[in-house]
């Protein structure tokens, strides 16, 4: 009972903040996302019947901050299969973990799929979509390629791709401007933000209709109007963080000069965006003939310390072990 899974990390265009319901992990709206092709998450789920407990092993250290997380997804995926074993996972990703790359939508996407595949649970099983959200509430879509779209119904989560990578492709050049965790979590934040944010209610009383328009701006394939709406959306996120009490200060100088930066190009005529999530790094989003200007353009920015590129990725998929 043994089986390995990929995932990437994915990037909000139309983003989510904040909890409908905390104890469920529940986004309080729904969320539309890129797939990062150039970021990978490699996780491996073995059960044997000599643990007391599931154990996870993250980028070579144990991680007991995340038993709790880890183990409420376990007990998911063990009642579905109707299996009582604990599991011994290990899992490592290629890029900064916990830095605002999404390394926990990847993680716990790449976890279900393998935990799934080693159970034996029918890996298009819907019931898959809300399990990952235990885990991270952005996991689902990253069960998923291309551009995808989540929405939250019910007292659950739909996740489904919009587009495949072929079907509208685009680039993503990811500027790295710390390698260092970030000093609050995301799960923490939101909660914090709910709480304190003057900007909080109508942050979330607007949010439909940006996420309307990003939905008709990708079946329109509309770059440029997808790219307005994507940095208003994520503006308007920040400006909740920034007056939550304290402060979520999540960019640094490098993160605001790079969002200059892109900026700069599309006012020159290029095809790129940014969008940034609670952490200092950088995406910019662009059509591929774009990329080596916008990787070039990232690169000169003094104090990012690399650019990851690459295109659209697929979805979470069983490895060979």
């Amino acid at each position: 009972m043994r089986a390995s899974a990929i995932a990437h990390p994915n990037v909000a265009l139309i983003k989510y903040w904040g909890k409908a319901d905390v104890a469920a992990n529940l986004p309080a709206v729904g969320s539309l996302s890129v797939t990062l092709g150039a970021l990978c998450t490699e996780t491996t789920v073995e059960f044997d019947a000599g643990l007391k407990r599931d154990t996870l092993v993250l980028d070579g250290r144990e991680a007991p901050g995340e038993h709790g997380r880890l183990t409420a997804c376990m007990e998911a995926l063990r009642a579905l299969a109707g299996h009582t074993g604990y599991a011994a996972v290990t899992s490592g990703n290629d890029f900064p973990t916990g830095a605002g790359l999404a390394s926990s939508a990847s993680g716990y996407a790449a976890l279900v799929t393998a935990a799934a595949a080693a159970l034996g649970i029918d890996p298009h099983d819907p019931r898959l979509i809300d399990i990952a959200r235990i885990g991270s509430g952005s996991a689902p879509r990253s069960l998923f390629g291309g551009i995808v779209l989540l929405t939250v119904a019910a007292g659950g989560t739909v996740c489904r791709p919009l587009l495949a990578p072929a079907e509208w492709p685009l680039a993503v050049a990811v500027a790295v401007t710390t390698e260092g965790p970030k000093a609050v979590t995301s799960r923490d934040g939101m909660e914090q933000s709910r709480l304190t944010s003057p900007f909080y209610s109508a942050w979330i009383a607007d949010h439909a209709n940006d996420l309307d328009a990003a939905v008709r701006c990708v079946g329109d394939r509309d770059f440029f109007a997808l790219a307005a709406l994507a940095e208003y959306n994520c503006l308007k996120m920040h400006s909740v963080m920034l007056t939550t009490r304290p402060a979520l200060m999540y960019w640094s100088p490098v993160t605001l000069a790079c969002m200059q930066r892109v900026a700069a190009l599309r006012a020159d005529g290029v095809p790129v965006f940014f969008t940034v999530d609670a952490g200092p790094q950088v995406k910019a989003v662009c059509l591929p003939e774009a990329l080596a200007e916008v990787v070039g353009a990232l690169h000169d920015v003094p104090g990012v310390v690399r650019v990851i590129a690459g295109e659209l990725g697929a979805g979470a998929r069983v490895a060979p072990c």
